[in-house]
């Protein structure tokens, strides 16, 4: 799943390289080809996001879906033969449109740290679907698009279109959500929700690139629509920024879990009384090393455990086969679950994270008896 994030952007540009190499003539099915293979993109990014995404899965899967709505829109629009079947693609695109900006300004919120009413998703999720059912009206109210026929340009099934007096609704509907999503990310900049600056230019980033994109489409005159393409890389930046800022979560957990089973605290860290210096820890000592070690002994059989203990007192292996009564091949055995559940290859990493988690332990308790005295 990693290979197919990484080799997405290559992708990306492999489908702008093609869009823009056919004969007039052979458009129609190139574009048919690119929109289906991006939309297949979008399914396999989708189902990538449901394998990463465990904390505010919702609004990933929403904004995930939302994209392969709008490119399955997009593809069956260019495979349109009838203005009744280019109307329904065009729908389907305008339905992953409207609840996109909906799951980015969302998951915004939520990477930000920026708390919200629990109503607002509510009421954004009725404004989407009023938005979307006047999107949704040409062929049916001309309120849209006074005027909506079908034709083939340059070999591209399209639509010809008069906008209607609502059709600014949605211009004005977008830069409501991206004004609303800058304003977050400058927010949370300000009172430091988000740990880094760059976060920030990722967020604001992810933020213009389809706003940017869509200006450039309604100033410019291009067959292919470069939508499909920016939603994709948005919805990359944001799983990206998620995945690190829950990593570095996971991290910050780790190490109060770490301290606390070294029975260190920031009251320990604070007490006048006593100046106690906490070991470095190595690379083989690591806070995450440390916390698979400790949930690892929890999970030990009662044979791993005696070989445990037999390690940690220094018994030789052959003092251990014959005090056990085993072969040496059933001591790998034991070895292989023992090492596993550890988290250690070798049984000198055991002795080495042992001894890490014994001298934290005697700096703590020596530091009590002499607050205790």
């Amino acid at each position: 799943m990693k290979k197919l994030f990484a080799s997405t952007p290559l992708l990306l540009f492999l489908i702008l390289s093609l869009s823009g190499c056919n004969a007039v003539g052979a458009k129609s099915a190139s574009l048919t080809i690119i929109y289906s293979t991006v939309a297949v993109l979008s399914l396999l990014l989708l189902i990538g996001c449901c394998l990463l995404v465990r904390k505010n899965k919702v609004w990933f899967v929403l904004l995930f879906s939302s994209v392969l709505v709008v490119n399955i829109g997009y593809s069956f629009l260019a495979m349109s033969t009838c203005l009744n079947m280019a109307l329904w693609a065009n729908r389907l695109a305008y339905l992953g449109s409207v609840f996109l900006p909906l799951a980015m300004l969302m998951i915004i919120l939520d990477v930000s740290g920026t708390k919200y009413p629990k109503w607002l998703h509510g009421a954004l999720g009725a404004l989407s679907i009023i938005v979307f059912l006047i999107a949704a009206s040409p062929g049916i109210l001309p309120i849209y698009y006074k005027e909506v026929s079908f034709a083939v340009v340059n070999g591209v099934s399209t639509l010809v279109k008069v906008y209607g007096p609502l059709h600014p609704l949605y211009l004005v509907y977008l830069l409501g959500y991206f004004a609303a999503m800058v304003t977050v990310i400058i927010r949370a900049q300000v009172k430091k929700t988000i740990d880094t600056t760059a976060r920030a230019v990722i967020l604001a980033i992810a933020v213009f690139v389809n706003i940017g994109v869509w200006f450039i489409e309604q100033m410019t005159s291009i067959d292919f629509e470069m939508l499909s393409i920016s939603y994709i890389i948005s919805e990359l930046f944001l799983l990206g920024i998620h995945l690190v800022m829950n990593e570095y979560q996971r991290m910050k957990k780790i190490i109060k879990q770490v301290e606390s089973v070294q029975g260190y605290s920031d009251a320990d860290a604070s007490t006048p009384d006593v100046m106690l210096e906490k070991p470095v820890v190595d690379e083989a000592a690591s806070p995450e090393r440390i916390e698979v070690f400790m949930m690892g002994l929890k999970t030990l059989t009662p044979t791993e455990r005696e070989i445990y203990d037999a390690y940690i007192a220094r018994v030789t292996t052959k003092e251990i086969m014959a005090n056990m009564n085993i072969k040496e091949t059933t001591l790998k055995y034991h070895n292989r679950n023992l090492y596993g559940k550890l988290g250690v290859a070798s049984r000198k990493e055991l002795l080495e994270i042992h001894k890490h988690i014994k001298s934290v332990q005697a700096a703590f308790e020596e530091a009590n008896n002499v607050t205790g005295k």
